[in-house]
């Protein structure tokens, strides 16, 4: 006969001290990887920092910025793992000294989303901009002050092919871009390096847009031509064009004039190389 507390009166307590209880930044860890979801995953479902999450999983609530925002990213973060955010909520007032008393400020868990970030000035967008509109400037100037010289390079391609055809013939109906246009011999195209690829492109018909890239696709140029305009391209082995309206521009390749039946209003996407064109 045993004297004393019984066998059961000796089996331990149930530990229910503070330190059994799992913490509230535990709970919520661990219901996001239960749930397979990631730092990242629960950031932008949340639009809660990561840093935010990371430091209130570890129970450091001091980057929330005070007891009501951080009672926001619980509530927000528990909803985003499945878990009902009362018992954690009470959880935390009651360790950090309980509720506030209420307060008639507007909605005050708009901290749930993400802050925006005090940005400095976009230097970079300030210093496009300015060059935009100094070569813009320089462009509109050069048009209005060179009109006619502009508009005898456009025409380099008509000219040419007056001048070759017959060169000593006089001609009684001759325009003004027809008589100062130089022959092909003098013009910049007769005279193409052998060890690259030159293209000229003339809007001799109206205006058309063209883009034109190098050999490794690096854009050469990609804008609209004005009737009487022209650019040049060159590279070391291939340039890409395409052109918006072929029938209202002319080609020279490699100092040799291209022969087309384009038709006005027609894309063609061309490429040309050092051998090009086989006939001119």
């Amino acid at each position: 006969m045993s004297i004393g507390n019984s066998p059961e009166d000796e089996r331990p307590f149930p530990d229910v001290s503070e330190e059994s209880r799992v913490s509230v930044g535990r709970t919520l860890r661990q219901a996001r990887i239960a749930a397979g979801l990631t730092v990242d995953d629960v950031s932008s479902a949340t639009r809660v920092r990561n840093a935010i999450v990371h430091a209130i999983e570890a129970d450091d609530f001091a980057p929330c910025g005070g007891d009501v925002y951080a009672r926001g990213h619980i509530r927000t973060l528990a909803k985003a793992v499945h878990l009902d955010p009362a018992p954690l909520i009470a959880r935390y007032d009651a360790e950090h000294g309980g509720r506030p008393a209420p307060t008639s400020t507007a909605p005050l868990f708009e901290a749930e989303r993400i802050r925006p970030e005090r940005r400095g000035p976009n230097w970079t967008a300030a210093m496009v901009a300015a060059i935009v509109a100094v070569v813009g400037f320089v462009g509109f100037t050069a048009f209005k002050g060179g009109d006619g010289g502009n508009g005898d390079k456009a025409q380099v391609a008509e000219g040419a092919t007056a001048a070759t055809s017959n060169p000593a013939s006089p001609t009684p109906t001759k325009t003004r871009s027809e008589e100062q246009t130089p022959a092909p011999s003098d013009s910049a195209i007769a005279a193409a390096p052998q060890d690259k690829v030159t293209v000229q492109v003339s809007a001799v018909d109206g205006r058309s847009w063209i883009s034109a890239k190098d050999h490794n696709g690096r854009m050469l140029f990609d804008g609209l031509l004005e009737k009487g305009d022209s650019k040049t391209f060159q590279d070391g082995s291939k340039v890409n064009l395409i052109l918006g309206d072929a029938g209202a521009v002319q080609l020279y390749v490699n100092g040799k004039k291209i022969q087309d039946d384009f038709k006005p209003g027609a894309v063609e996407r061309l490429t040309y190389t050092k051998g090009d064109p086989a006939i001119g």
